[in-house]
């Protein structure tokens, strides 16, 4: 397994699944350009890409699209890049129970590979530092798009596991000071809501170029007090590595390739975006927290790292698709155990997709309520689809067979109008206020009324070795 950003970079290249790009490149529009051609070449295997010919910033190197296709997804997860969504669904929620075997080690602060640099204040500029470039065309400025911001619990700073690891959107303002969006049902909003209870500034350390798993948990939507560290020790099966900040008060990975060290300014509001959001369309200006950075260290020859974000499907879409999926799942079997495996990979979630076998009568949309009430489902989860068990949620050609024989208008589909919504959804209306649409499309069971005397072609489990038999021979005949 890879210990950090630059071994995983290493494992994608050794598959095929990175891309070096030598030609000099400026950074507007050709590093957009890159990233959203890598992203159009289609979630199943695109590549990571890695520029080291940026004009203006010579000797700097920029990866984008590392978690850009499934295929890279397996890899960081240790599979073989072959391995099917289904497959890395369940291996997810095998290792995911497995939370509290996750172990954690500290090193040494002057040991740490990302304080082999260390800038302080006044001798750095952020805008000359990274290798700058605009997102999206009509963005409002310049953004860190895959930063993982690390803070702590203000009334508990001594809990590991409230410790948060999130990635937010931040936009780079001047030399020192960027601004960033934190929605009142993340984590850090409720640190940050303690910290200005105080009049108090929220110590903050962003963190660029990690562990991919790492990044992988800090887009996770996990119980407050989980611990992302912990997790992402836990899905690797081996120890996360973490030194403090050069001022004590922040664990971060070692082996990342940035960390910005400041504070979010208390009480202060300034205007921020527009930015090209998640959902394929901008968000407008709004009034977001201001931060201060105090110190800047990085490793030797760092590698810059940033994600395209925007008309799906891009890699936020892959980042964020398996992991929230497992989270809602992981809630909702809690007291459903018959719900089989869960699809929410399309935006966040606003849309998912749930097997499940109902127990009796109504049983489908009680599922449905209860997704639609977990932590993530309140604001994001809008449109909620049930198929049956025996439906995987992963192949859309099965879903929309389930959706075309079994939904019988009103009895199947209802909206539920008033309910919280993703403020970033341009179909949320006012902002941040939205509908839950059901829509079940499982088999009947009893007591309610069943569909007219037909029997469903039952699934062939038996043909799945004819079907490794044929995949052999096309790759044999691909050979030829």
């Amino acid at each position: 397994m890879f210990k950090d950003f630059r071994e995983f970079l290493a494992v994608l290249e050794k598959e095929g699944q990175l891309v070096r790009y030598a030609d000099e490149i400026v950074p507007e529009p050709e590093v957009r350009l890159i990233s959203r051609a890598a992203c159009d070449m289609g979630s199943g295997s695109s590549p990571a890409v890695l520029m080291d010919n940026i004009r203006g910033y010579k000797g700097q190197r920029l990866a984008v699209n590392v978690h850009g296709s499934w295929a890279n997804h397996a890899l960081m997860l240790g599979m073989p890049k072959t391995a099917s969504l289904k497959e890395q669904f369940f291996e997810l929620e095998h290792r995911w129970d497995k939370y509290e075997e996750g172990k954690v080690e500290w090193i040494d602060s002057d040991k740490a590979p990302c304080h082999e640099a260390v800038l302080d204040e006044g001798a750095f500029n952020l805008l000359e530092l990274l290798p700058c470039f605009k997102i999206n065309e009509y963005d409002g400025g310049f953004y860190l798009s895959k930063a993982s911001v690390v803070s702590k619990d203000p009334d508990e700073p001594d809990n590991f596991d409230k410790e948060n690891v999130g990635i937010y959107r931040i936009q780079m303002l001047d030399a020192d000071t960027l601004s960033m969006q934190g929605l009142p049902f993340h984590d850090i909003a409720i640190q940050l809501r303690k910290a200005e209870e105080r009049n108090e500034p929220l110590p903050v350390a962003i963190c660029l170029g990690m562990d991919p798993v790492i990044s992988f948990m800090a887009s996770t939507p996990i119980a407050y007090d989980q611990s992302e560290y912990k997790m992402a020790a836990a899905l690797k099966g081996a120890p996360v590595v973490l030194t403090k900040t050069t001022d004590g008060k922040l664990d971060v990975p070692a082996g990342a390739e940035f960390v910005l060290e400041g504070e979010i300014v208390p009480r202060v509001r300034i205007p921020e975006g527009p930015f090209g959001e998640f959902p394929g369309s901008y968000s407008g200006a709004r009034r977001q927290v201001l931060i201060k950075i105090r110190r800047v260290t990085h490793r030797k020859d760092p590698i810059f790292e940033n994600l395209y974000i925007g008309r799906p499907w891009g890699e936020i879409d892959t980042l964020g698709g398996l992991n929230t999926s497992i989270s809602l799942f992981k809630q909702i079997t809690e007291t459903m155990p018959e719900v089989v495996a869960i699809n929410a990979m399309y935006q966040h979630g606003l849309t998912v997709v749930i097997a499940v076998n109902p127990r009796f009568g109504g049983y489908a949309k009680s599922v449905a309520f209860r997704a639609a009430s977990t932590p993530h489902g309140i604001s994001y989860v809008k449109n909620i689809i049930l198929v049956d068990g025996d439906v995987d949620p992963f192949d859309l050609e099965k879903v929309m067979w389930a959706m075309s024989t079994r939904i019988r208008g009103p009895q199947d589909v209802f909206v539920i109008p008033g309910t919280p919504g993703m403020p970033l959804d341009p179909s949320s209306e006012p902002p941040g206020m939205g509908v839950k649409v059901v829509i079940d499309a499982t088999t009947p069971v009893a007591p309610e009324r069943q569909l007219r005397d037909v029997r469903m072609v039952c699934p062939m489990p038996e043909a799945r070795k004819y079907q490794d038999i044929l995949t052999d021979l096309q790759k044999a005949a691909n050979k030829k």
